[in-house]
């Protein structure tokens, strides 16, 4: 079902094209099943897509964690297959998924309990409640299936069979597309469940995927029975990768609240189309979350078979290939970003803020990129809390830039803020990828001349 590329003799070109392409297939199935929720969940009312965005909150927080653990198994696993120890990585699989569980069942716990707690933290209104309490009840239920299915997929794919996760993420998908219309309208047999539909079709989603996973990885790569001698060095192992991780990711969605507030000082219009703004930055950074889930598992087991010059040269042809494509997609939109603007806005001001927000965002994605790629590099070298503090500076050169800005020229101010700190970390991540690469590389070959 999925063929094992060659992540350290292969030819690195191809080889990295066939693991971004499937990735991109996953990154696409995600974007799908999250749109496919909000239009059917939109056709029941105002109060339960509010509900729907109350939600975001703890699901955020929570996925954000599995994917700290899910990096962290790729980094790890990456790196023990590229010193060719069969045996200890189908070992660090196994104690990697009872971790996995163990999270799962407490995020459970903690988070059926605090539902009304958070709710009220929330200030929402209480109309939105009951709404809210069956969905993450629901969702907190299954939560561990999904956990455990992000960890499976981070293990197929640092180990080179990068089709299989994409074929998992994109059944979750097709399933939730096919159960939300029938469970939250009650079509034919179904019962009506409403929003709570929605909540239910996610869960057996999980679970078609969770059992196309299992299967996938027992084909692929059969982990060994979790062993108490390894389990403590081995968790130790994941979360020294994950808990810097799990920050990392959520640095961005809180620097993108503070923004919000700022900018809901100026106008709303400018909050709509900030809105508008961050959902094209997303798909015009698809290629680049592909990419960043390629060249980890790719620099993991090359680092770790001690190929060095092999890994920096991925890691500088694809931080040039992004540029070019940045640049290319930046002069697209320059170009339309007025009809663009007319496509998501029907008010003259909203568009104008749309049009003002693609003018100068774009332009830095190419060099935010390599801020993303470069944070990627850290944590295949196992340097997690250093790409948590480049993350943290970048915030810390984001927030202060963005109020001077609101100060000087409002929304627009912010906008240009965002770009010049983007811009000017990408400059600094390819200065110090350069100088890691010449020093790691300097390292390697003394030590083998002593060697000799």
């Amino acid at each position: 079902m999925s063929k094992k590329l060659d992540m350290l003799h292969g030819p690195m070109l191809p080889t990295l094209g066939r693991m971004t392409a499937s990735n991109l297939l996953a990154v696409l199935s995600l974007l799908a099943y999250q749109l496919t929720d909000a239009f059917f969940i939109s056709r029941l009312g105002s109060d339960a897509l509010a509900a729907f965005g109350l939600t975001l909150a703890p699901t955020l927080m929570t996925i954000s964690i599995a994917l700290g653990l899910g990096s962290a198994m790729s980094v790890n696993l990456g790196r023990i297959l590229g010193q060719k120890n069969i045996i200890e990585a189908r070992q660090f699989i196994a104690n990697g998924l009872v971790l996995a569980i163990t999270f799962g069942i407490g995020t459970a716990v903690i988070g059926v309990l605090t539902i009304d707690p958070l709710f009220a933290l929330l200030g929402a209104k209480a109309t939105l409640l009951p709404y809210f309490e069956s969905y993450m009840i629901t969702w907190y239920l299954g939560v561990s299936m999904l956990i455990v299915q992000i960890m499976i997929n981070q293990a197929l794919r640092a180990s080179g069979y990068t089709m299989a996760p994409a074929i998992v993420t994109a059944t979750v998908a097709i399933t939730n597309a096919i159960l939300d219309p029938l469970l939250i309208f009650g079509i034919g047999p179904f019962p009506e469940l409403g929003f709570y539909g929605a909540a239910v079709a996610t869960v057996i989603g999980w679970v078609v995927a969770l059992s196309l996973a299992i299967y996938l990885l027992l084909m692929h790569q059969p982990p060994a029975f979790p062993c108490r001698k390894t389990l403590k060095r081995h968790w130790q192992e994941l979360l020294h990768i994950a808990r810097p991780s799990t920050l990392s990711n959520l640095l961005n969605p809180m620097s993108g609240a503070i923004l919000i507030g700022m900018l809901a000082r100026i106008d709303t219009h400018a909050v709509a189309a900030f809105g508008v703004g961050m959902r094209i930055e997303s798909l015009l950074l698809l290629v680049v979350t592909a990419l960043s889930g390629t060249l980890t598992p790719f620099l993991a087991q090359n680092i770790g078979a001690g190929q060095l010059q092999r890994a920096f040269d991925a890691l500088f042809t694809c931080l040039k290939m992004v540029l070019a494509l940045q640049l290319g997609l930046y002069l697209l939109v320059w170009l339309q970003s007025d009809n663009i603007a007319a496509i998501f806005a029907l008010e003259a001001k909203t568009q104008h803020y749309i049009s003002s927000f693609l003018l100068w965002l774009p332009a830095s994605y190419g060099l935010l990129a390599i801020v993303i790629l470069y944070s990627v590099t850290l944590n295949s070298l196992h340097k997690p809390v250093s790409a948590l503090i480049l993350n943290m500076a970048r915030l810390g050169l984001l927030l202060p830039a963005a109020w001077v800005g609101k100060q000087v020229a409002g929304a627009e101010g912010i906008f240009i803020a965002m770009t010049s700190a983007n811009a000017l970390m990408g400059s600094i991540c390819w200065f110090l990828a350069k100088r890691r690469a010449v020093s790691l590389t300097l390292e390697t070959n003394t030590a083998q001349a002593n060697n000799n």
